[in-house]
């Protein structure tokens, strides 16, 4: 039984369990967005602007933020493959008075 490796211990279910998650923490990496772009209404002038900007350069996962107010896209460039999750920006762009139009996340 020592020459025996600790893989071949296993049984079967148990090298299947192993391999999935290895495999989806592989994917988290792989499928990390690290670009998002929010559709938001009621933008009209550089004190918006300032607002969204504001509530965003809070967060630590933020490398930087660009607000186009002819497009009405808030654009977010986060650091490395951190993330922010689409309650905790709906909830930062409602705080500063703004509706959410969509969520639109890719990987650079």
């Amino acid at each position: 039984m020592a020459n025996k490796s600790y893989v071949s211990l296993l049984g079967g279910s148990m090298k299947k369990f192993i391999f999935i998650v290895i495999a989806l923490v592989q994917s988290t990496f792989l499928f990390a967005e690290n670009q998002i772009k929010i559709g938001v209404n009621g933008m009209v002038c550089s004190f918006c602007i300032q607002g969204i900007e504001k509530k965003f350069k809070k967060l630590e996962q933020l490398e930087s933020i660009n607000v186009d107010l002819n497009t009405k896209l808030v654009t977010l460039q986060l650091k490395g493959e951190e993330t922010i999750s689409d309650e905790t920006i709906k909830n930062l762009i409602t705080e500063a008075g703004y509706n959410v139009t969509k969520i639109e996340r890719t990987k650079k």
